[in-house]
């Protein structure tokens, strides 16, 4: 009798134990699906994002339109800004970047020689205004130039600001102007431009998406550096067959091109805009 009452004990233990195996193994698979079911909410989660940082950044790159950019400028979805005759014989073409230090050594060179063939109607310059420095040494300094120099453009008066901001421009790592102020206070030196739709101009960014197309364009250009001269369409600087360029090489250049061609006429507005002496670094 005792003997098979430790049996019977011995039969109960081992249902319990068995009971609570089943128990324990169906609470780790429970754990199991519920880490399973957190993973995939994670996952999905994490999809959604990307698909929507995808569709954000393809809205970025395909919002802009050529009714925003700033008056006066030319070329398909008008990414250029024109400086000189219209019926100028010649073109010279010019990327450049405002925190570009090569960019500041071609303007002090070159900016009395480029606005003598400006004056002389020999040239029509089309400036490309690009801002990929920001990439490459962070920061906001390119947009924030590019983008007053759209605003000066805009009331008139880009070249004579362009080239105070060329006389101003700052060391390229210290990003001077991510600070909107300074390219304000710089207006002050360009007679008429320091108004305050020029101010509200700067502070919001109003022709930033233009300034993205902009670089967009010279992504795609084939172009990698800055300045990058191009007299009608044929590469100038910074070599010209196989040769470094120089103010007085450029005017032989361009005389060469325009042999036989009149001169273009400049507007009066062209004109004085032209007669703009270069300003002093503040």
């Amino acid at each position: 009798m005792s003997t098979m009452s430790q049996k019977n004990g011995e039969g109960k233990r081992s249902a319990r134990e068995r009971m609570q195996e089943e128990r324990a193994a169906e609470e780790a698979k429970g754990r199991r699906l519920r880490k399973l079911w957190i993973s995939g909410a994670v996952l999905a989660v994490l999809v959604v994002a990307v698909v929507v940082g995808i569709l954000v950044m393809n809205g970025r790159t395909t919002s802009y339109t050529a009714s925003q950019a700033p008056a006066g400028t030319i070329g398909a979805n008008n990414l250029v800004v024109p400086v000189g005759a219209t019926n100028a014989p010649s073109t010279l073409t010019i990327y450049e970047d405002p925190r570009c230090p090569a960019c500041g050594e071609f303007e002090k060179s070159f900016h009395t020689t480029v606005n003598q063939l400006l004056g002389a109607g020999k040239v029509q310059v089309h400036y490309h205004i690009v801002s990929f420095i920001d990439r490459h040494d962070q920061g906001t300094g390119s947009k924030n130039g590019a983008n007053a120099l759209g605003c000066a453009q805009n009331a008139g008066l880009f070249h004579p600001y362009h080239d105070v901001l060329y006389a101003n421009q700052p060391d390229e790592t210290v990003d001077a102007w991510s600070d909107k102020s300074k390219l304000i206070t710089l207006a002050k030196q360009v007679p008429g431009l320091d108004t305050p739709a020029f101010e509200a101009c700067v502070n919001n960014n109003s022709f930033g998406a233009w300034v993205t197309a902009v670089e967009t364009d010279f992504d795609k250009s084939g172009y990698n550096s800055t300045p990058t001269i191009l007299l009608n369409g044929t590469s100038a600087y910074p070599s010209y067959k196989g040769t470094g360029l120089t103010p007085q090489t450029l005017v032989t250049m361009v005389n060469a091109a325009n042999k036989g061609k009149p001169l273009g006429t400049l507007t009066p507005a062209g004109a004085s805009a032209l007669a703009t002496p270069r300003p002093g670094a503040s």
